[in-house]
C-alpha cells in the first residue's frame, strides 16, 4: 500500500563492484537528494542485496540515470541473480570508466552520479545508503542552455504493483516569495 500512495519514486539505477570485482547493476526505487552542501545522494536497499554489500566493502557506487529507452534493461536488472552473475553481462549492458571511482558507470545511461559511501544506517528490514557525490556525467545530448532538459532525459519512475511511470505533461510556476506575497495569490473561496 505504501509504495502504491508514495509515488512516483525515482530510481536509483545503482553500478557497484563486489570486492571479488564482479560488477552489479541494479533498479531501487527508494532514491532522492539527501544534501546539497555537500553534495550527497541516498538509496534504500530493502533487505540485504548485492548493491548494499558491495557498496559496505568497496565504499563506491554509481547512480546511473534510468531514462525511458533503458526501461526493459532497469527492469531485467532487478532480477534476484545470484551475487557472481554480473547484471551487465546478463541483460547487455554496457560499462564506461568513471572520472573519480573504481566503479563503472553504465555506457547508455545519459546522467552518471560517482559516489563514495558516506553512512549506512539500518532501518528495520532496509538499510539506507548516504553517499557523497564525486563527479555528475551528463551527456550534452540532454543539456539545453547547459541545464539539463526533462524532456530530453526522459526519467522512469516506479509507481505500486507492477507500473511504471514516464514523463508526462510538465508544468512550470515560479515559487512566490514573501515580499511578492500580497496580490500574488488568491485562495479558493468556498
Amino acid at each position: 500500500m505504501l509504495n502504491s500512495v508514495v509515488v512516483p519514486r525515482p530510481i536509483a539505477w545503482v553500478s557497484s563492484r563486489s570486492a571479488d570485482g564482479v560488477l552489479n547493476l541494479a533498479p531501487h526505487s527508494f532514491f532522492t537528494v539527501s544534501c546539497v552542501q555537500p553534495p550527497m545522494v541516498q538509496f534504500t536497499s530493502v533487505g540485504r542485496k548485492d548493491s548494499l554489500n558491495n557498496v559496505e566493502a568497496t565504499g563506491e557506487f554509481v547512480v546511473n540515470f534510468a531514462a525511458e529507452p533503458l526501461y526493459e534493461q532497469v527492469n531485467a536488472s532487478g532480477t534476484n541473480f545470484p551475487p557472481e552473475v554480473s547484471e551487465f553481462e546478463a541483460i547487455g549492458i554496457h560499462t564506461e570508466p568513471s572520472r573519480t571511482i573504481a566503479v563503472p558507470r553504465v555506457a547508455e545511461s545519459p546522467v552518471a552520479i560517482e559516489c563514495t559511501l558516506h553512512t549506512t544506517l539500518e532501518l528495520g528490514d532496509c538499510t539506507l545508503v548516504i553517499g557523497r557525490v564525486r563527479h555528475l556525467a551528463i551527456e550534452a545530448s540532454v543539456l539545453v542552455d547547459n541545464h539539463p532538459e526533462i524532456q530530453l532525459l526522459r526519467p522512469l519512475a516506479r509507481l505500486g504493483k507492477d507500473e511504471w511511470s514516464t514523463i508526462g505533461d510538465v508544468r512550470s510556476i515560479t515559487r512566490i516569495r514573501h515580499t511578492d506575497w500580497p496580490g500574488h495569490f488568491t485562495p479558493p473561496t468556498s
